[in-house]
């Protein structure tokens, strides 16, 4: 034909496809002639090239969550337009044991970007009382996300932008890149753009790249890579690492048994092998035993899976002997827990996150 279009019927850029790498790399190199040479450093520079044209002399606000997507974004925009940026990382009282700390440690003290903490927990928490469903929970916190932002744009005066780190699989999960018809899986709260009356314009350096792909940037940024390997964290928090109703309680007991999995994790030298992994917070209760009383406590999951771009994911195959010992300190250490189950589902048909 005229315009020489290929397509297929499955998703060969997703790991669990067989020789998917493979029949890509034939359709490029083999059929489109292209040479392969493609690099980051040669997308950092590009998009650092694109980023000043289309800011120009303009103010970025750019949205820190403390994963690894926006804080990539914060620091190739910072590298682009200096100190045109400001940052503004929102506490929505959902963040992980010491998120905050490390975040403003990190932007103020090394990388001495502007910065604005912005504490609106009680905000956020006094929205989502009551709420249990999901994609409720999801677009409640993406608007009051934007709306917290607005106003954190008109302290900063003159801003003319907004960054987010929105990443190609979030795109995917929430709307076709190209306008096909993909199905929407889940809303993500950084993507789908702005409402007209903030008067920002988008500017999403990430968008097309996989997570992968992010730690790539990363490093050639020059980034710590403590801080690269992180495993990702959801823009919306623990709200979807708590399916049900959200409150100050059951967080505190979500953070300290998050903080024990990934301590014991990090003990058994594993944390690198997994992708991401997380504890989650069951709305179920349980009768247990605790010494001799009766107890009727919450149910935690635990989550961990491998993969390379969160296209899809395997669930990490632990030995029951570390489960015991992460069960056994979790029902010992955190009020509020009596039983732990260990999730193995793979992605698909589960999401990686369980909302």
């Amino acid at each position: 034909t005229a315009r020489p279009f290929s397509a297929v019927q499955f998703h060969p850029e997703v790991v669990h496809t067989l020789d998917g790498r493979e029949l890509l790399r034939n359709f490029t190199h083999n059929v489109c002639g292209c040479a392969g040479d493609w690099t980051m450093a040669s997308f950092k520079e590009e998009e650092i090239a694109r980023i000043r044209a289309k800011v120009g002399d303009k103010k970025v606000i750019c949205g820190l969550s403390g994963g690894v997507d926006s804080s990539v974004t914060a620091v190739l925009l910072h590298e682009a337009i200096g100190d045109q940026l400001t940052c503004i990382y929102v506490d929505t009282g959902m963040m992980r044991a010491g998120e905050s700390e490390q975040v403003v440690t990190l932007f103020r003290e090394h990388y001495n970007i502007p910065l604005i903490h912005e504490d609106a927990s009680d905000l956020f928490l006094g929205q989502l009382e009551g709420v249990t469903d999901p994609e409720t929970k999801r677009k409640t916190i993406g608007r009051l996300f934007i709306e917290v932002f607005d106003d954190c744009a008109k302290r900063v005066g003159d801003a003319a932008f907004l960054a987010q780190g929105t990443l190609y699989p979030d795109v995917i999960e929430s709307v076709s890149f190209t306008g096909g018809p993909s199905v929407t899986i889940k809303s993500h709260h950084n993507v789908g753009g702005l409402p007209e009356k903030m008067n920002l314009k988008l500017v999403e350096p990430l968008r097309e790249l996989f997570k992968d792909e992010v730690r790539d940037l990363g490093r050639a940024l020059g980034m710590p890579e403590d801080f690269i390997g992180r495993h990702p964290f959801p823009g919306p928090g623990l709200a979807i690492r708590m399916p049900g109703e959200i409150t100050r309680e059951k967080l505190e007991i979500l953070r300290k048994a998050d903080t024990v999995y990934l301590d014991e994790i990090r003990n058994a030298g594993l944390y690198d092998d997994i992708w991401q992994a997380f504890a989650v917070l069951l709305p179920v209760r349980t009768v247990g035993v605790m010494g001799d009383a009766r107890t009727y406590d919450y149910v935690c999951a635990l989550r961990a899976v491998t993969s390379t771009d969160g296209m899809t994911a395997d669930y990490y195959p632990f030995d029951h002997s570390f489960l015991g010992r992460v069960s056994t300190r979790i029902i010992n250490e955190v009020k509020g827990i009596n039983r732990v189950t260990y999730d193995i589902t793979s992605k698909p048909p589960g999401t990686i996150e369980w909302e």
